[in-house]
């Protein structure tokens, strides 16, 4: 085979395999997704794909893989190339994804995640997950403390004192119900300070909430791994959850975020649900 130069050898064009994937999103929060047909470099992948100016631009690459556990497995890789345990939004993307490509019967799927398996369900326009039962305990979450809860645990950081109530949705939380409006508060410097302070081991995601009302929650999201966001799925549940632990809310609770409303319901024992919608925005390919 002789190349573009005349010479006899490789043709590159063929080992040069494209990459199909569809970019989605769910309240802003928007993720590349692709089938996995063979093993590559992940973490190198997330990295170059999610740079919104070289790349497709995204908060994370999310890669459907068969698996023996459940209907669909997922992972999770974000910006930075780390690997997520979990992500709210991001499920739900993937659910809409195989239900809308009939890779599922019916209107319902079974997903296999780090942070354990997920069930998720198309209502009408909206995509609803199970998204576990909430962790306490703090070695489990993890923070450096020995409690079985973390409720506004006193952490003075880039000159402000913030009052963290902690969790995991399947990956860590902080939340932090302030009185100022979420607009005026600089989660650009504030954000990865907390996501990168030793009391999280495992870094955290962190979020700052306004109460408006019995139920009704604005709020921002300071991504482990990604920044901020425009929305994130985990996020609000952690939010909701830590909501109800103040008695903010009942069962059910909105989040509002930049992205979008979010709805949450909890009993305060059981799963914690998420619902909200998904959407496909382009096809495309990338060189692989």
């Amino acid at each position: 085979m002789t190349n573009i130069w005349g010479i006899q050898g490789v043709d590159y064009n063929l080992i040069m395999t494209k990459i199909k994937f569809t970019k989605m999103q769910a309240t802003g929060n928007d993720f590349v997704v692709m089938e996995a047909k063979r093993n590559r470099d992940w973490n190198v992948l997330a990295t170059a794909m999610c740079d919104r100016r070289l790349g497709v631009g995204a908060d994370g690459i999310i890669l459907v893989m068969p698996s023996r556990k459940a209907d669909i497995r997922m992972r999770m890789f974000n910006p930075d190339g780390s690997e997520a345990e979990a992500c709210g939004n991001g499920t739900r993307c993937l659910a809409r994804y195989a239900i809308g490509r009939g890779l599922v019967d019916g209107k319902e799927i079974t997903i296999e995640t780090l942070g354990g398996s997920r069930k998720a369900r198309q209502l009408d326009d909206m995509i609803q997950v199970d998204m576990g039962e909430p962790i306490f305990k703090a070695g489990l979450i993890p923070v450096k403390l020995n409690r079985d809860a973390v409720i506004d645990h006193p952490l003075a950081i880039g000159g402000r004192r913030l009052k963290l109530t902690c969790l995991s949705m399947g990956n860590p939380h902080a939340v932090a119900f302030i009185d100022e409006a979420i607009e005026k508060f600089p989660l650009e410097t504030i954000g990865p300070k907390v996501e990168n302070h030793p009391f999280f081991p495992k870094r955290v995601n962190f979020e700052i909430a306004n109460v408006m009302g019995k139920g009704r929650i604005r709020a921002r999201v300071w991504e482990r791994g990604a920044g901020e966001t425009l929305s994130c799925g985990s996020g609000a549940c952690a939010i909701a959850v830590a909501a109800r632990l103040h008695r903010f809310c009942g069962k059910k609770t909105n989040v509002a975020l930049p992205g979008g409303t979010l709805t949450i319901d909890w009993d305060g024992k059981s799963q914690v649900k998420l619902t909200g919608p998904a959407e496909e925005v382009f096809t495309g390919t990338w060189p692989g």
